[in-house]
């Protein structure tokens, strides 16, 4: 996910080997990578968490300039101001925060910005915000 002016200017889902290549492009343009640190929330894990583990570090190591770590917890704060907070209570609070349903995801013949954003997308959008609307001033 890439914030241009605190909205979102590019997003894709794809491969992590793919994304691997890009990180080098999109440093050249990009201030900051901010990557979903992994917490533990006291639930057992499984192959799928280690191997984001592995490619969060791979990611972390080729973009070669600034990067931060934003973990899911500060997420939820900054967005809902709950712990509990479900996938769908944080896209319900991007929704409200980029104008209502009608202005931010629009129609395909009026779009809002958050038109097309879809399944993990939402979690980019998500860390991307907040970090845009928390981190330290420069």
């Amino acid at each position: 996910m890439v914030l241009e002016d605190s909205k979102p200017a590019d997003w894709s889902k794809q491969p992590n080997d793919g994304l691997l290549r890009k990180l080098d492009l999109f440093s050249r343009d990009c201030d900051v990578l901010v990557i979903e640190k992994i917490e533990s929330f006291g639930m057992a894990v499984g192959a799928e968490i280690f191997e984001t583990v592995f490619w969060s570090g791979r990611f972390a190591e080729a973009w070669g300039n600034d990067f931060h770590r934003l973990g899911r917890k500060d997420v939820k704060m900054h967005l809902c101001n709950s712990m509990r907070a479900t996938d769908a209570n944080i896209r319900c609070a991007l929704i409200d925060k980029f104008g209502g349903k009608e202005a931010a995801i629009g129609r395909k013949k009026t779009p809002g910005p958050l038109f097309g954003i879809s399944g993990d997308c939402w979690s980019a959008l998500a860390v991307a915000v907040t970090w845009a609307e928390t981190r330290p001033s420069p």
